[in-house]
């Protein structure tokens, strides 16, 4: 009986977390960026419609036009609708498909990052700039060159600025080698090393990449990189990047497990070694999140498809608290609360 118990308590502790709580009833956002500017709250997520797209496939049915942008007085109230920041109609290169933004304050200046499909039906990635992280942005005339796929995420560390980006299937990523755009590029076998997410230094102007993109690798625990096959390891797409201890963690999701896990590094380019998982698969297919710190805790963002009963394409914006042990590990969280 004593092993038992110990082995319930155990159960409890790995998943013993606050229950989660939804932040926006009256509409569908999902793939939450979260930041603090000027001592608020601020959400940047993507604006889930009821979409006109029957074919799923590659992701079509996720056909955002707008952004907006959310606040938030604290974790525990919930969030206010500041209007559109940005319309697809106002961005002269792309031609669909909104997907997860980020953004970054330097100086007076804030600059959000998105991708959007281009005239062509390629995912590129797109800047905007405004006084005010209420907005609205303004759309440069042309995506950042050198830029693909989605899911950008921005880093500032000491001054310097990095952007993360990439994602799998619907987001094309597997269709470049080395930078290089083809789509005869062969499906990777299981025992390949697998695809890896990009990032680059951005310059001062954070309207261009310093540097061409680079692999950010993967390690396992032996520091071999994760192999394609290793689907409840390897890097799928919704790259976040947040420090702790002095430490670079890398988090993302696992796509087809449908899980939350995480690396840690000790520089922004890594490599970054696996650790585990931040949380189990949530209601709906995918996973997108945030990793911030707030008056001294830490909290994670992210979304399900409860309230849409299901509907993948239709997400809601939650939040929970996120904890570490001693030893700097996310205790991990149960998705399906």
């Amino acid at each position: 009986m004593k092993k038992i118990f110990a082995f319930i308590i155990f159960s409890q502790n790995f998943y013993a977390q606050e229950a989660p709580k939804y932040l926006f009833n009256d509409l569908y956002f999902a793939d939450p960026s979260v930041h603090v500017f000027n001592n608020k709250i601020y959400i940047y997520p993507s604006h889930d419609i009821q979409t006109e797209v029957t074919d799923a496939n590659n992701g079509g049915h996720f056909n955002m036009k707008d952004y907006h942008v959310l606040s938030l007085e604290s974790p525990s109230h919930k969030a206010k609708d500041e209007g559109l920041i940005l319309k697809l109609e106002d961005i002269p290169w792309a031609e669909k498909q909104l997907w997860a933004p980020d953004i970054a304050k330097k100086g007076k200046n804030y600059y959000f990052y998105f991708p959007a499909k281009d005239k062509n039906g390629i995912f590129r990635i797109g800047v905007a700039s405004s006084k005010n992280p209420e907005g609205p942005f303004k759309a440069e005339r042309e995506p950042i060159k050198g830029t693909y796929s989605i899911d950008p995420k921005v880093l500032e560390d000491n001054g310097k600025y990095y952007i993360y980006f990439g994602g799998l299937k619907g987001g094309q990523l597997q269709q470049y080698r080395n930078n290089v755009h083809s789509e005869k590029y062969p499906e990777l076998g299981k025992d390949e090393k697998a695809l890896l997410p990009k990032m680059a230094m951005l310059k001062n102007n954070m309207k261009e990449l310093a540097e061409a993109p680079k692999d950010i690798q993967i390690l396992d625990e032996n520091g071999n990189l994760l192999k394609a096959g290793d689907q409840h390891r390897r890097f799928f797409e919704g790259v976040w990047v947040h420090q702790y201890n002095s430490k670079y963690y890398l988090s993302y999701s696992t796509g087809e497990t449908h899980k939350l896990v995480y690396a840690i590094g000790d520089n922004p380019y890594g490599p970054f070694t696996f650790k585990g998982e931040i949380l189990t698969p949530v209601v709906g297919w995918t996973t997108h999140h945030s990793i911030v710190e707030i008056d001294n805790k830490w909290y994670l963002f992210y979304h399900d498809s409860k309230n849409s009963g299901g509907k993948s394409y239709l997400r809601s914006l939650k939040v929970r608290e996120l904890k570490y042990n001693d030893n700097g590990k996310i205790i991990p969280m149960n998705g399906q609360d």
